[in-house]
């Protein structure tokens, strides 16, 4: 990177971070925004069938991005190594997911359109995201659901046979494609299917319980991994013309999220310290209908679909204190405050919204549930107007999930929900071509930030995975394979030796520590200083706590961790240790970003930046633009500002009232 400017222009944040040169995406056409991505394909360098066969790419991760990309560059003849730490690919965290994935193919002529999906997500943004990357992402919508249903996804359907949609939070149209609450699942298999046709046909190489532990830069490019066999514990090198990060959100740095409990950041983390550069870190996902927290012992959260607030309504009582049983509040005493604040989206108000505006109920003592940190999500008016089968139908799975972990019926009582973390819009800062700043690594799906800015809308998560892995990244790729086949990498090469050196000493660290504290205590501490002080609301007093504890929590994990076993074998108080590591650094990180961003945006709500009633505000003058991380080699970060330019949507105050 270049001459750092001596003073940030920021004074928040000021002394924690230095300041870059700008830093800007110069890959998307300068052409009217519905022809760029038609353009950018045509001006793409192809590389013909045979040629493909001579080339290899790493593919880290198996989710929906990855597995996508693994199975479509396998089936265009390039030689594709996979990796995943799960033992399937199926067990990727995109199974995960429930509720739908949007598509802008007004099959209800509603109103949908390519541009209205385009202006829905760049609002739901919070206008914190690229035009071009939100637009194409649209265009691509429409052919996602094609490419699945031809798999075989099993959408739902109509009683006529046609696709049916329901709607999610941030629109007023119904876009969303579904298969009852599993929707993930259903999308992840059809994904694995065409994988494991590769895998059978020889162009997929696949490697299950691995996990990358580092990049291996070569004369400037990504040109492999290291990676640690977890039952084994060997560590290996992987070789490649290029390198694909597909390895998802970072959102259990929290500790409490509902992230599975392997999902971590190491592989992205492992690129940042290699030279690629983080965008937005502090732009994290607060889901609004999670079941809440039951106690300190609890190592994880449980997603209820945003899809349950198309029929569920949000209430809590109007009196502060009110212990009755639901049964027992009459109407008149209960205030259905999304439908009272937010009359034109109503329950359907996008995730951020409905976050906060359940933190403020809670904070006002109308919480309900242990410790008032609830709020209620009833289906009595749906099960009374659709009827109990109809609501089965569309939700049996959800409904079942929630009264095996709570014990109570959604059926005969209301749901009680609780935000939550659940995704993450920060990532590796990519161009318009899914390129990181490490010539030769590309990054896709959630591990990149490139789509969703400060909120994504619900069903989008989905949807951006397999735009990139289907369709985006098998494009823009073969323009940088045009220049490959690259000179072999040989293991002796310093860069690989002291790739696999510096992997080796930190875990040989991690097992000498032989400290008194586990893993998880330490996790869980970081966990509550994030929640505490870079969760729903932020203040420039709470975040410099966090930044004057994180980093002696830092030395201490280091010299207190308390690691049972060897290097050698299955270890996964080892695998936990290494990623928490990668935590405490990350939430440093995290905590600067939102420090230095002296704005309400999003779900990123700092108490000195509000309107008279409330709602988030905006600092358009100040702070439009992407933040991209520089690792500053263990001195200060360094930003770069990449400015966000808006031609077609004009940056407003979000109302949803």
């Amino acid at each position: 990177m270049s001459e750092l400017q001596q003073e940030p222009t920021s004074k928040q944040g000021e002394g924690h971070f230095a300041l870059g040169d700008p830093i800007a995406d110069t890959r998307a056409p300068d052409s009217p925004i519905g022809d760029r991505w038609s353009d950018r394909k045509f001006s793409a360098r192809l590389v013909n069938p045979a040629n493909r066969r001579k080339m290899s790419v790493i593919i880290v991760g198996t989710g929906l991005a990855g597995g996508a990309a693994a199975a479509t560059l396998g089936e265009a003849g390039y030689h594709v190594k996979s990796f995943c730490f799960q033992d399937s690919p199926r067990r990727a965290h995109s199974i995960a997911a429930q509720g739908g994935i949007n598509a802008a193919k007004n099959y209800r002529y509603d109103g949908d359109s390519v541009h209205r999906l385009f202006y829905d997500t760049i609002k739901g943004g919070d206008f914190r995201s690229r035009e071009s990357n939100v637009h194409r992402l649209a265009e691509v919508s429409v052919n996602i659901i094609d490419q699945c249903v031809a798999q075989g996804v099993p959408f739902a359907r109509e009683y006529s046979g046609l696709l049916d949609t329901r709607s999610f939070g941030g629109t007023q149209v119904s876009r969303t494609f579904y298969a009852r609450g599993q929707t993930g699942q259903q999308l992840l298999l059809g994904a694995y299917q065409a994988l494991n046709r590769q895998i059978t046909a020889g162009t997929v190489e696949m490697h299950p319980r691995t996990e990358m532990l580092d990049l291996i830069v070569v004369d400037g490019r990504a040109r492999g991994i290291v990676v640690r066999n977890l039952l084994t514990g060997e560590l290996s090198t992987h070789f490649a013309d290029v390198v694909v990060l597909a390895s998802g959100g970072y959102g259990n740095v929290y500790y409490l999220s509902t992230n599975a409990k392997g999902s971590n950041v190491t592989a992205s983390w492992r690129a940042h310290k290699r030279g690629a550069l983080f965008a937005n870190p502090c732009y994290t996902q607060i889901h609004p209908t999670c079941i809440p927290v039951s106690g300190e012992y609890q190592s994880k959260l449980t997603l209820m679909s945003e899809s349950l607030r198309n029929d569920g309504r949000v209430w809590v009582p109007k009196e502060r204190g009110d212990s009755r049983s639901p049964d027992q509040i009459p109407e008149d005493d209960r205030d259905y405050y999304l439908e009272r604040i937010y009359p034109a989206f109503g329950n359907l108000v996008p995730r951020d919204i409905a976050s906060r505006a359940a933190k403020s109920m809670c904070d006002a003592e109308r919480g309900v549930g242990p410790g008032g940190l609830g709020v209620y999500l009833d289906f009595k008016d749906a099960i009374a107007r659709l009827g109990r089968h109809a609501v089965e139908a569309k939700y049996g799975n959800l409904f079942e999930m929630y009264e095996r972990i709570t014990g109570d019926d959604p059926y005969q009582v209301p749901m009680r929900v609780y935000p939550a973390i659940h995704y993450t819009m920060g990532g590796l800062w990519v161009d318009y071509d899914l390129r990181s700043t490490i010539p030769g690594l590309f990054v896709t799906g959630e591990a990149n930030f490139a789509d969703q800015g400060a909120n994504r809308l619900g069903a989008s998560a989905l949807m951006q995975g397999l735009a990139d892995g289907y369709f985006v990244l098998p494009t823009t790729i073969s323009d940088y394979l045009a220049d490959a086949p690259f000179e072999p990498i040989e293991e002796s090469r310093d860069e690989v030796r002291e790739a696999m050196d510096s992997t080796r000493g930190r875990i040989d660290k991690l097992l000498s520590a032989n400290g008194n504290r586990t893993v998880d205590s330490f996790h869980r501490e970081l966990g509550h200083l994030m929640w505490d002080h870079c969760g729903m609301e932020r203040t420039a007093e709470g975040l410099e706590k966090a930044l004057d504890r994180i980093p002696s929590l830092r030395e201490e994990f280091w010299r207190d961790v308390k690691i049972v076993g060897s290097g050698e074998g299955l270890n996964q108080s080892l695998e936990k240790a290494g990623r928490v590591a990668d935590f405490l650094e990350l939430g440093e990180l995290m905590c600067i970003d939102a420090l230095h961003r002296n704005e309400s945006c999003g779900g990123h709500f700092r108490a000195e930046s509000q309107t008279e009633d409330g709602e988030a505000q905006r600092d358009d003058e100040n702070f439009s633009y992407v933040a991209a991380w520089e690792y500053g080699g263990g001195d200060k970060p360094i930003l770069h500002k990449e400015d966000l330019d808006f031609s077609y949507v004009h940056p407003s105050q979000r109302s949803y009232k």
